[in-house]
């Protein structure tokens, strides 16, 4: 694999999609455990106010860039990724390759409506695909070791789990080997979009790392104010970070 790279004191794995889906099945074929970690703008600036969100981040085998706003600023902190890998379009890949692979998943997450309705479009769309089984997102944390027992029975070699952050993350950090799942990936509201209850940016958008302005529309009094603080904080983290990295040109003078 690849060196890290770190931004923000976060060790990022620089891969593309293909070779993470390609780390993912070797991991299922080879019987080791691979836990992954997506971090975008929001996430970053959260790991440094959550302690534990942090760790549960930075304890993951692999830690990937799902917002473009992390590619961009690692390029301008001169620790470049090669490419975003979005959490819900790495989400998919294993999917599919699971279904030509013969390879069993679980899905852990959402309201129990949408996790149904995502279970029957998924069938639709993954007819051959080996479902070991599914739970809602809605449960407390005493019952968190119980499910992850449930899922090591399943036999799923793929875990998903559609919750958001820092549930997921934790949850991923204190049971994920409990559930024998070979592949564990947290992938936030995507049980919600393929469900069809919101709707992914257009491509154009995500390009551009508009995302979070798309959602924003969609939910702008749930979201509004939230993305607005998060992007300013994060933009204030890349300035500083800048700075940090950049000689000042007081020091060179003086060394002349």
């Amino acid at each position: 694999m690849n060196g890290r790279q770190s931004l923000f004191g976060v060790e990022l794995d620089p891969l593309t999609m293909d070779e993470t889906v390609q780390h993912c099945l070797d991991a299922v074929r080879d019987g080791r455990q691979l836990e992954i970690g997506v971090v975008n703008a929001a996430k970053l600036v959260n790991m440094r106010r959550d302690p534990r969100l942090g760790q549960a981040v930075a304890g993951c085998d692999l830690v990937l860039a799902d917002g473009q706003a992390v590619v961009w600023a690692s390029r301008v902190l001169r620790a470049p990724l090669p490419e975003r890998v979005a959490g819900i379009d790495l989400f998919l890949r294993l999917l599919a390759e699971a279904e030509s692979a013969g390879m069993s998943v679980y899905f852990l997450g959402a309201k129990q409506e949408v996790l149904e309705e995502m279970l029957r479009r998924v069938a639709d769309r993954f007819p051959g695909l080996k479902v070991a089984g599914s739970r809602n997102g809605y449960f407390d944390d005493s019952e968190q070791e119980a499910i992850a027992g449930a899922i090591a029975d399943s036999g799923a070699q793929m875990l998903f789990l559609g919750m958001t952050s820092p549930k997921k993350e934790i949850f991923t950090a204190a049971y994920g080997a409990r559930t024998g799942a070979r592949v564990v990936h947290g992938v936030g509201g995507s049980f919600d979009i393929l469900a069809g209850v919101t709707k992914r940016a257009p491509a154009s958008w995500q390009r551009w790392g508009l995302e979070w302005l798309y959602r924003t529309l969609q939910e702008p009094r749930r979201l509004g104010r939230r993305y607005l603080a998060t992007n300013a904080a994060f933009l204030l983290m890349t300035a500083r970070e800048l700075i940090r990295l950049t000689p000042s040109t007081a020091a060179a003078n003086r060394s002349r």
